[in-house]
């Protein structure tokens, strides 16, 4: 299961390894790091000498060995970037050189059976990633290690089975076949082009003969096998052009589509997904949707007579991919149209809650004694509605006028633009008072539900809700913190003050909900405790995500299975790995878009999705171009460039016939 082992994203699980900020402000400097060691490795060394001397494998697991000591309780956390620096070069060498190395054990009049290869290789690969997506949090969170999670279980038992397929891929060494080594492929394909491109340079006078192909012009220093093999990777190349725009949209399940699903409820009746679970869909709908295209889809399309390429697949895919992001671009909108939202400049949000025995009447005045709002709040009201009072000022003085029963009471307040506000109303012995407390305004992120409490005990309240610390909550109407934890339910939450020990019922806590506890009493079942909501649950379901990972998934289908055996296909005997590493150095290019992109465009996520889908609509169209006039490579088409003969050149004098020019 090399993939179980080789991802080389940072997991949620994986970050808290990290010293505390890196999980957050580094991460992206960490994985484009990774990224860079992996193209490095890719495309500086031959596949056949990562596979004879069984490199690979000694990087994996000694990469699992340097993880499990950086999960020790050790605080060896350059380790940490040590195994992930290790596993980027074995992933540089893994993933361009298994796949060539697989398609050179079928011979050319068996590429059906090849293009099944590669279909069962992405097929395993995403049966890796599904297998150590649900397995090893489960080892890390279940078993407990030095008091804590068991990271080194969750980076031990990968290693160890790196070391065992280390163990079956060297006892069946002797079954491969292995073509020799052949050098740095990579630096002679560099020389060759540069070599080239100075001889024309130099031989530009209209006098000399033209050549058929500007690469030709390399036959003066380079053999001619190497030319025509550089001609064929060099039109490969040309058509990879577009592709990196793909990929963009691709790998935003991992970042975008789970910030949305952060939105979302999880809650699907009969089970409950997190919502960075959602990324779990992507390679178990791969595992499911390969057999059927192999084996249903494509073969009705083959019974319809329709010639349905590789590059006609592959544009089929980007298409799927647009329509993938513009419904996501649908949720979005539905998601925007259910959230809380923000106060904009020279305004903020107001919320009443009052406390008091009795109903108060609130009248909220400016600094001209202008009316603001004029609300009656009956006694313990639980809503989640907020005022909008719009300011004079970035930061103006209100008068607070409260009439309870008899009496009247002014309190003064100063507020800030862009921020939310509670007004709590609490008795004051036969009267009553009121204070103002900042309200987070937003709902908490990831799925998470954000919990705070007011006190309105004679007692300082220390409140354990299973996380770092208890919550302290300050006596006579203090007000805590705001605490983010799991949604759940908490039906006993440990509660103490200085002399007793108390349980607290919570009761359900949702997604992407905040709530307010009015602690107000203490009876012999325990603290009794008022439950409002500031910010309500979350409304749309997660399960309406499902149409953008089915499309985007079979988009990848088409396009990723497709293009592998294609890179494969089209690429000469001694340029397999280096078009595979091509490949693969699209998918770095296009994480490099969405980067630029997100820091550049300023937009709304809903029109985020409308740009990219757009963008890659363009880009489909592009290609579509550009695959009608390629014109596929054949095996028998390198070995017949090979045999034409260019003759040789004296000095700068070359003795050829003029030839028509081939655009």
């Amino acid at each position: 299961m090399p993939s179980a082992a080789s991802a080389i994203s940072l997991p949620s699980w994986v970050r808290p390894l990290l010293t505390p900020g890196w999980e957050n402000s580094r991460q992206s400097s960490i994985s484009p790091w990774c990224m860079f060691l992996a193209m490095y490795s890719s495309l500086w060394v031959p596949y056949q000498y990562w596979e004879e001397k069984c490199y690979i494998p000694h990087l994996y697991s000694w990469f699992g060995i340097h993880m499990v000591l950086a999960s020790l309780p050790l605080h060896f956390r350059i380790l940490s970037l040590v195994g992930l620096s290790l596993i980027a070069l074995g992933t540089g060498g893994i993933k361009p050189c298994v796949a060539a190395f697989g398609g050179d054990q079928f011979e050319e009049e068996h590429a059906e059976a090849r293009t099944r290869y590669f279909s069962v290789f992405y097929l395993a690969i995403n049966a890796g990633s599904l297998i150590s997506t649900f397995i090893t949090p489960m080892l890390r969170g279940d078993v407990k290690c030095f008091g804590q999670d068991c990271y080194a279980l969750a980076f031990g038992v990968p290693g160890l089975l790196m070391v065992l397929a280390l163990v079956v891929f060297a006892m069946g060494s002797k079954m491969y076949r292995k073509p020799p080594p052949e050098g740095n492929i990579v630096a002679q394909v560099i020389k060759c082009i540069w070599f080239a491109l100075c001889n024309r340079f130099r031989n530009r006078s209209g006098d000399l003969p033209k050549r058929q192909h500007w690469l030709d012009w390399a036959a003066e220093k380079y053999p001619k096998h190497l030319i025509a093999d550089v001609k064929a990777l060099t039109r490969v190349l040309f058509l990879y052009i577009p592709l990196p725009m793909f990929w963009a949209l691709l790998d935003q399940q991992g970042s975008r589509w789970t910030l949305q699903a952060n939105k979302m409820n999880g809650d699907l009746g009969f089970f409950v997904l997190q919502p960075d679970q959602m990324q779990v869909l992507n390679p178990f709908l791969v595992l499911i949707f390969i057999p059927l295209f192999d084996l249903v889809i494509y073969r009705l399309i083959s019974k319809c007579r329709i010639n349905f390429s590789s590059l006609r697949k592959m544009a089929v895919g980007m298409i799927l991919a647009c329509l993938a992001f513009a419904v996501a671009a649908l949720v979005e909108t539905k998601i925007n149209g259910m959230i809380h939202p923000q106060p904009a400049s020279q305004e903020i949000f107001l919320q009443v809650l009052n406390l008091a025995d009795g109903d108060v009447k609130v009248t909220v005045l400016g600094s001209r004694n202008n009316s603001l709002l004029v609300e009656s709040v009956s006694s313990f009201q639980n809503t989640t509605h907020y005022s909008k009072l719009h300011l004079e000022a970035k930061s103006q003085d209100l008068h607070f006028h409260l009439k309870y029963n008899s009496l009247s009471v002014h309190n003064d307040h100063s507020v800030e633009e862009k921020n939310c506000y509670q007004l709590l109303i609490h008795q004051d012995g036969e009267s009553i008072s009121s204070m103002l407390v900042k309200d987070t305004g937003i709902k908490p992120a990831n799925g998470m539900a954000a919990i705070r409490f007011i006190n309105t005990l004679h007692k300082d309240l220390n409140i354990s809700l299973d996380t770092d610390a208890p919550l302290s909550v300050g006596k006579d109407y203090g007000v805590s913190a705001y605490r983010t934890v799991l949604r759940g339910k908490y039906p006993a939450v440990h509660c103490e003050t200085e002399d007793k020990v108390f349980s607290l019922d919570l009761g359900q806590l949702d997604f992407g909900t905040t709530y307010l506890f009015v602690i107000t009493n203490i009876t012999s079942q325990g603290l009794q405790a008022w439950k409002a909501e500031d910010i309500p649950v979350n409304k749309l379901s997660i399960a309406w995500q499902l149409p953008q990972y089915v499309l985007v998934t079979a988009a990848e289908v088409m396009f990723s299975v497709t293009g592998l055996e294609f890179s494969y296909s089209q690429a000469p005997s001694s340029m397999k790995s280096v078009l595979q590493a091509a490949w693969l150095l699209t998918v770095a290019v296009g994480n490099i878009i969405v980067l630029v992109v997100a820091q550049f465009s300023g937009l709304a996520q809903w029109a985020e999705f409308v740009l990219f889908s757009c963008l890659l609509l363009v880009v489909c169209l592009i290609f579509s171009v550009m695959a009608y006039y390629y014109v596929p490579l054949k095996s028998e088409d390198t070995r017949e460039a090979t045999d034409k003969q260019i003759p040789a050149v004296q000095g700068n004098m070359i003795n050829l016939e003029t030839k028509n020019t081939r655009l």
